[in-house]
């Protein structure tokens, strides 16, 4: 009996590395699946995103895309803490759009540093009257956590902005 217990012994620990192995190796190979598929969705976003940007588009060291729809007749662009008057209409790259000032024929009024770091960055370049196409990375926008449940965690977001007036 003692003859076989060694080699039984050394058969029940192989199997039991083996199994531990082989359980562990999913739980590795998971979140490389997971992150592919995630990087595979970023992908198929900028894919979407590169047959709508061209050459009209300006791309800051930022990140944040912009294209010049109308140009206006003013000479100024509000700073940080000034407050302007716009007219926006704002959609995801799959088309849905999930807020527009158009629709409900009131202009927004804020202050440029009191909206997401994108616009901030757009506003303070436009001039009174431009009209523009802004083109938003996620970490420029919403980030990870999206807003509410209309804008996805992690979305590039397009924008069409107004300024009509530097108050």
């Amino acid at each position: 009996v003692n003859k076989f217990r060694i080699p039984l012994l050394t058969l029940a620990a192989f199997v039991g590395v083996a199994g531990f192995y082989i359980i562990h190796k999913k739980e590795i190979e998971s979140p490389k699946k997971t992150q592919h598929a995630a990087s595979s969705s970023f992908t198929n976003q900028k894919e979407t995103l590169s047959n709508q940007t061209s050459e009209e588009f300006v791309t800051t060291s930022s990140g944040l895309q912009y294209r010049i729809l109308n140009e206006g007749s003013g000479d100024d662009s509000p700073g940080p803490e000034s407050v302007v008057s716009v007219h926006y209409r704002g959609k995801l790259t799959n088309g849905l759009e999930f807020d527009s000032s158009y629709k409900r024929n009131q202009p927004a009024s804020f202050p440029v540093n009191g909206v997401i770091r994108g616009w901030t960055e757009a506003l303070q370049l436009m001039k009174e009257g431009d009209k523009w196409e802004l083109i938003i990375p996620p970490d420029l926008g919403y980030g990870s956590k999206g807003a509410g449940n209309i804008i996805p965690p992690d979305s590039t977001l397009i924008f069409e902005v107004e300024l009509i007036e530097i108050k």
